[in-house]
C-alpha cells in the first residue's frame, strides 16, 4: 500500500493571534504566571489532553443530568478544567520555547471540533434544552470555525474572539447558566411564555454565531478581492 509523504515547507509563517475579548489582558496575566511556575512534568500536549478530555467528561455530566440535576456540579468542575487545558497549553509551550506552530495548531483546534460535539451532544441529551437548540448552535460553532480557520490561512490573522466574547467568556455564560439550571431553576419567562432557560440561551447563541460568520465572511472575501482583484 503507498503512503503519502506529507511535505511542510520550512517558511512557514504563523498566524498572528488577536483576542480583543474582555478578560483577555488579565487570562494573559494568569497564564503566563501559571506557566512559569509549572512543575517540570506538566506538557502542552498533557494540558491538550487535559482539555479534551474534561469536555468529553462535561459532555458526559450534562446527560446525566437528565437522571438528577446534582450532575452539573461535575459539568461546572469540567469546563473549568477545560479553560485550564485548553488555554494554558499553548502558553505552556511559549514560555518553555517549545512552540510548534504548525502541530500545536492543527491539534488544538481538531480537538475543539471533537470537544464541542462531545458538549453539545451532552447538552443536547440532558432534558435542559431541546436537541435541536443543541444541534443548532453545534452546526452554528462549526461554520464560525470553519470560517475562522480559512481566515487563519488567508488573511495570515487567527481571530480568537469576535467582538468582546472569546472562549472564556462564552464558558463564564455556561457556567453561570449551568448554575441557574441546577440550584434554582431551568426555565425563563419570555414574552409570557415558559420556556427553557438553555433554550433560550442556545437560540441567541445560535443566531449570533450565525450573524457574525456571515459579517466576518464578507468582511474577509471583500478584503481578499481588493488584494486580487481581477486584471
Amino acid at each position: 500500500m503507498a503512503t503519502k509523504t506529507v511535505v511542510v515547507s520550512a517558511g512557514f509563517r504563523a498566524a498572528r493571534r488577536l483576542n480583543r475579548s474582555v478578560t483577555a489582558a488579565a487570562e494573559k496575566r494568569a497564564l503566563v504566571w501559571m506557566a512559569e511556575r509549572a512543575p517540570r512534568w506538566a506538557t502542552s500536549d498533557g494540558l491538550t489532553v487535559l482539555g479534551l478530555s474534561a469536555q468529553v467528561g462535561g459532555g458526559i455530566c450534562y446527560a446525566m443530568a437528565r437522571h438528577g440535576r446534582g450532575a452539573l456540579a461535575g459539568a461546572i468542575a469540567c469546563i473549568l478544567l477545560n479553560w485550564l487545558g485548553d488555554s494554558l497549553d499553548g502558553t505552556l509551550a511559549r514560555v518553555r520555547r517549545q512552540q510548534r506552530p504548525r502541530y500545536g495548531f492543527y491539534v488544538d483546534h481538531v480537538v475543539d471540533i471533537f470537544g464541542a460535539t462531545a458538549l453539545l451532544a451532552g447538552l443536547g441529551a440532558s432534558g435542559l434544552l431541546h436537541w435541536q437548540a443543541a444541534a443548532a448552535m453545534l452546526v452554528a460553532f462549526l461554520l464560525l470555525a470553519g470560517e475562522s480557520y480559512l481566515a487563519t490561512y488567508t488573511v495570515g490573522d487567527f481571530e480568537m474572539s469576535q467582538g468582546f466574547l472569546g472562549p472564556t467568556e462564552i464558558r463564564i455564560l455556561l457556567i453561570t447558566g449551568t448554575a441557574v439550571a441546577g440550584w434554582r431553576s431551568g426555565y425563563a419567562t419570555v414574552f409570557g411564555h415558559r420556556l427553557l432557560l438553555f433554550d433560550v440561551g442556545g437560540a441567541m447563541a445560535a443566531a449570533g454565531m450565525l450573524v457574525t460568520v456571515i459579517v466576518v465572511a464578507a468582511r474577509h472575501t471583500a478584503a481578499l478581492y481588493r488584494l486580487e482583484p481581477l486584471s
